[in-house]
């Protein structure tokens, strides 16, 4: 009678681990299918031999590694990753100052204020890109406040400032956002005691806010930097094209060149740069939480 008592309850237990294993086949599948599996091809075809059409042929080579010291690639990963630390300088910097005034106001506000942030992104991307055109370009508003005081034939586009203003309002939000949830947990009393103890405005942004809203930081810091090196739209439309970033080689080497095999070592230097982003990222944070502990 106990066997058979036990044999139920053991019959009990393994049906909801049955079902578990169940219901995580269709997550699994999708992270293998759609993940794991096109990494690794892609992987795998930054090592093959290419034919004389750009073809995969198979086998084993560094050659695409190697050409990637040529100073045509390596140019375009440089500049590459100088604007992205620009325009991730840029947008935490911006973002913190955006972050702060919006965590000082009242709460009924907060929601109005982030609500404003988010209304410009609910049109395409691509549509709001085109509205930089038409504002930096010739014939826009710009243009014409200065052709008032005899400043005609201004256009910032095609050029790398207007490539900057485009990616800053492009990524701002992402760095906004993580930045005010890390502000917004800050206790308002620490910020009164600094400034009761003789802290001045910059005092208590450096020894209080900056030190409690750094995961937020670093966070917006990485959401800024990943996505800008892979970005390959507002190159072309508000740039011109004449400096490309990764994204635009990638693209190009793909579709133009028809050269497999060296769109996908530029594309897994690229994953390489970003899983790097992301593990300096975590040592910081790891680090700023035991200076947490430690005090």
């Amino acid at each position: 009678m106990a066997t058979t008592t036990r044999m139920i309850h053991l019959g009990r237990k393994e049906r909801p681990k049955r079902g578990s294993l169940l219901l995580l086949i269709p997550g699994v599948a999708s992270v293998v299918l759609l993940g794991i599996l096109p990494l690794f091809i892609v992987a795998r075809n930054s090592f093959a031999v290419a034919d004389d059409y750009g073809g995969i042929v198979g086998g084993f080579t560094l050659e695409h590694y190697a050409k990637l010291l040529d100073p045509v690639y390596s140019k375009t990963l440089f500049f590459s990753l100088g604007l992205g630390l620009l325009n991730t300088l840029v947008c935490v910097v911006i973002g913190y100052l955006t972050s702060y005034y919006i965590v000082s106001r009242p709460e009924g506000k907060q929601g109005f204020l982030l609500l404003l942030v988010i209304i410009p992104f609910w049109t395409d991307f691509l549509v709001r890109t085109f509205a930089w055109i038409t504002i930096l370009g010739s014939g826009g508003p710009i243009a014409g406040v200065l052709g008032i005081f005899g400043l005609s034939g201004f256009s910032m586009i095609p050029s790398n400032a207007a490539v900057i203003l485009g990616l800053l309002y492009s990524f701002l939000p992402t760095a906004i956002f993580p930045i005010y949830a890390s502000m917004r947990s800050i206790d308002g009393s620490l910020k009164e005691a600094a400034t009761d103890l003789g802290c001045s405005w910059w005092g208590v942004h450096r020894r209080v806010i900056l030190p409690l809203s750094s995961p937020g930081i670093l966070g917006a810091a990485l959401l800024t930097f990943i996505p800008t090196m892979g970005v390959f739209v507002i190159p072309v439309l508000l740039g011109g094209g004449k400096d490309p970033l990764v994204g635009n080689l990638i693209v190009t080497l793909y579709t133009e060149f028809r050269n497999q095999p060296m769109g996908a070592a530029v594309s897994m230097v690229l994953l390489v740069l970003m899983v790097l982003s992301m593990a300096l990222v975590g040592l910081l944070l790891k680090r700023a939480s035991n200076k947490k502990k430690g005090a």
